[in-house]
């Protein structure tokens, strides 16, 4: 099992299942790479596209420009780790923390946050459309954006009694809407768009 300071980062991948939350903390720190977490498993994350960080930028500054001015909290994107419960952590493409959370925005991780964005990935769909899905649901996040270029859609989930309900799935023409932040809103078409 490792444990302590990690000195070569290759031998604790003899040690996948048993590995701690300072293991993997002390990982992605000495590796700069980007890697999510669950129950002592660490797996690494594939290199995002062009088209996924055009898109995951646009909607950090889309927020940013609208949380900034009101001061309602903050938001950034990837990477940054993002813990969702006890030996879960994630690396959400689009992170924001309402300004009464921010004691949890601590340096190392955010200890959950209010709203996540995931652009999904074509490599694993299923990863943002159902585990994510499931992590941020247990984490008690209010809100949960699934963007999918392969639909060009944007569906907005928000919390309610543990579960995440569709608030809506909109497309090309539409406006999706955030229920957390009242006012929030972002033209799909625009969004997409700024991919090209």
């Amino acid at each position: 099992m490792a444990t302590g300071t990690v000195r070569d980062v290759s031998k604790l991948f003899n040690d996948q299942g048993v590995l701690s939350e300072g293991d993997y903390l002390e990982v992605t720190r000495m590796s700069r790479r980007m890697a999510e977490f669950t129950d002592g498993y660490i797996e690494v994350l594939p290199m995002p596209t062009f088209q996924h960080q055009k898109l995951v930028l646009f909607l950090t500054n889309l927020l940013l420009s609208f949380v900034n001015p009101r001061s309602l909290g903050t938001a950034i994107m990837s990477p940054l780790r993002v813990r969702c419960g006890h030996n879960i952590f994630r690396e959400p493409d689009v992170v924001f923390m309402l300004a009464e959370h921010l004691s949890r925005a601590m340096n190392a991780y955010w200890d959950r946050a209010d709203l996540v964005m995931e652009v999904v990935s074509e490599s694993d769909p299923d990863r943002d459309w159902i585990q994510k899905r499931e992590d941020y649901a247990k984490a008690v996040i209010p809100e949960y954006w699934i963007v999918d270029p392969r639909t060009e859609t944007i569906t907005v989930l928000t919390l309610q009694n543990g579960t995440y309900l569709e608030t809506g799935t909109f497309a090309r023409g539409d406006i999706a809407k955030s229920i957390l932040l009242s006012g929030f809103d972002a033209d799909v078409a625009a969004v997409f768009d700024a991919a090209k």
